[in-house]
């Protein structure tokens, strides 16, 4: 049996497959790394890849084996030439996707930092944190809480795939960022560290990799783009621009989520991840717009619409995850998948304020 910390750190049992693909995958994995059979996804052409749930699994699936690997999985297969020609297959209609759903304007004459502020005036996602703040309940609230585990039990791992990649100006902005995103060396004040609080205040599992099985395909959407970028050099000025667009659209809504959850009865320790990223991020903003993705487009001025891509993809994607929660929550159905119940034990304080589990049966 598992002692807590390898559940609370990795690696994170495989989860089910959605389909062929990850079906293939997933069973592949579960053997010694091996060739898999020739043309395995040759004929991969999903009609909506950010709502693929096989090829959105299929992709979580290779990305994570340069994470924290899967639970009983051979470390070999991470780079496993038939594997990574399978991923590259995958990756194509993703990006292509993505290209078409974020792709930004000229660069204005203002450069690069005032096209990233084009485009976040721009944006016009739905009002998922003010829905959060005023009205969701807490059963809704522990439904975006797991959608998110998948991304924030990782926070900041993503966009560290670009320091070895960068020098100058750029790196050093980017190691500021990543070192207060991983508490200055200590893990109780590790962003990761305060999520799982927030995951236990609300009576959520705290485990590496838990809700996997429960978030939809635009969620592993919202991660895989962050793993695209990241594990491609030449996509580095896209995976800058995607963390400059967290860094600039993050202290509003995080003052929202705080606010909602003090609402709704949670205390100091279940809020403090949200509370910390108003203050912090709005440091991180500057910055990430200014020293990060201006000094790399100062160095590299040609990837200056690489940066404007990757922070209109960021914002694309999580408008679409925004559209689907709050979708779902007006129909009077749970965001998570079909037949996904979230198991809850909840503090004392707010047993009599949770009211039912917005789940699917």
């Amino acid at each position: 049996m598992l002692e807590p910390a390898d559940r609370r750190y990795g690696p994170a049992p495989l989860p089910q497959p959605r389909g062929p693909l990850s079906a293939a995958v997933a069973g592949a994995l579960r053997r010694p790394p091996h060739d898999l059979p020739a043309g395995l996804g040759a004929d991969l052409d999903p009609a909506d890849p950010l709502a693929d749930e096989d090829l959105q699994l299929t992709l979580f699936l290779c990305y994570e084996l340069h994470y924290r690997g899967w639970r009983g999985v051979d470390e070999g297969w991470e780079w496993q030439p038939t594997l990574l020609a399978l991923r590259a297959r995958a990756e194509r209609p993703f990006e292509a996707a993505l290209r078409r759903l974020g792709a930004p304007p000229p660069l204005p004459p203002g450069g690069v930092a005032s096209g990233l502020a084009e485009l976040v005036a721009a944006d016009d996602g739905p009002p998922l944190a003010a829905t959060l703040q005023r009205r969701a309940d807490l059963a809704q609230f522990r439904e975006f809480v797991a959608h998110r585990s998948v991304y924030h039990l990782r926070e900041a791992d993503p966009h560290s795939w670009a320091l070895p990649r960068l020098g100058g100006p750029a790196k050093a902005a980017l190691v500021e960022i990543q070192t207060d995103e991983y508490g200055n060396g200590r893990l109780d004040r590790m962003h990761a560290e305060l999520f799982r609080r927030t995951l236990d205040r609300l009576g959520l599992d705290t485990g590496y990799g838990a809700y996997l099985d429960a978030v939809p395909a635009v969620t592993l959407a919202t991660n895989n783009v962050m793993s695209l970028f990241g594990l491609h050099r030449r996509l580095r000025g896209a995976l800058l621009g995607h963390l400059a667009a967290f860094e600039m659209t993050s202290s509003v809504p995080n003052r929202r989520y705080g606010n909602g959850l003090r609402r709704l009865g949670l205390d100091e320790v279940a809020t403090r991840f949200y509370d910390e990223h108003v203050e912090a991020d709005a440091v991180h903003e500057q910055i990430a717009v200014h020293d990060l993705c201006g000094g790399l487009v100062r160095v590299e001025p040609a990837l200056a619409g690489d940066v404007l891509f990757g922070a209109a993809a960021a914002l694309a994607v999580d408008r679409l995850f925004a559209v689907h929660l709050l979708g779902s929550w007006a129909a009077g159905r749970s965001s998570l998948r079909a037949r996904t119940a979230l198991t809850v034990s909840l503090p004392a304080t707010v047993s009599a304020a949770a009211g039912p589990l917005a789940g699917v049966a």
